[in-house]
């Protein structure tokens, strides 16, 4: 981003690179070459910070500490809201008592964005940790979440990021995952489409995203 590039999409069009083989080399899922590491940081100079195939693969202190933070500083932000279940089990996290923290906001995101962070496994170990943006909350809900992977508020004050389907009983809903049991016939007390997901990066406390 600092670089000029609007999203991941973006950096690999505009070079010629495989979108697929990009995005599993920035989102930490395969292990990033010598060559690759060249090539990108060939192309990820910015303002103020000088980018080497070192600080790709190994990191770099300086860059973290100094550079990244003042990149950071110049892009849009949004509140981090709390933390939610993505299993079956009961996790019982806030997300109504004002901003945790700031993450960088998403390339679509608007000024009602919000962002909750994924504590569990259901939606395969990746996403543990994994940044939910949404910013269209429904309380009660209406019937265009059903079929949708939405952050769900349960009567419970569980909340959890599911699949929304309909429940056998009047005003009862199931909430589906792919890789977890169904949690069937519960009330949904509201809930918020799931705008787009994204791994969190950590920069010291403060500023992340």
């Amino acid at each position: 981003m600092a670089a000029g590039f609007k999203s991941a999409r973006a950096a690999a069009l505009e070079n010629g690179w495989s979108e697929s083989t990009y995005r599993a080399h920035e989102g930490g899922t395969r292990t990033i070459g010598q060559d690759d590491a060249e090539r990108y940081a060939n192309r990820f100079q910015a303002e103020g910070v000088k980018v080497t195939a070192q600080h790709i693969l190994f990191g770099d202190p300086v860059i973290a500490r100094e550079g990244i933070t003042r990149i950071a500083a110049r892009l849009k932000t949004v509140p981090l809201v709390g933390y939610v279940g993505a299993g079956s089990e009961a996790h019982f996290y806030s997300v109504n008592r004002g901003a945790l923290d700031e993450v960088l906001a998403p390339q679509d995101g608007s000024s009602n964005t919000v962002a909750v962070e994924i504590r569990g496994n259901s939606l395969g170990k990746l996403f543990d940790r994994w940044l939910v943006f949404y910013d269209d909350f429904r309380r009660p809900i209406t019937p265009d979440l059903l079929g949708q992977l939405c952050v769900v508020g349960l009567a419970d004050d569980r909340v959890l990021v599911k699949k929304i389907q309909l429940g056998k009983k009047e005003g009862l809903f199931r909430l589906a995952s792919e890789r977890e049991p169904e949690i069937r016939d519960v009330a949904i007390d509201w809930a918020a489409r799931v705008k787009s997901m994204v791994p969190r990066f950590r920069e010291g406390a403060g500023l992340s995203g």
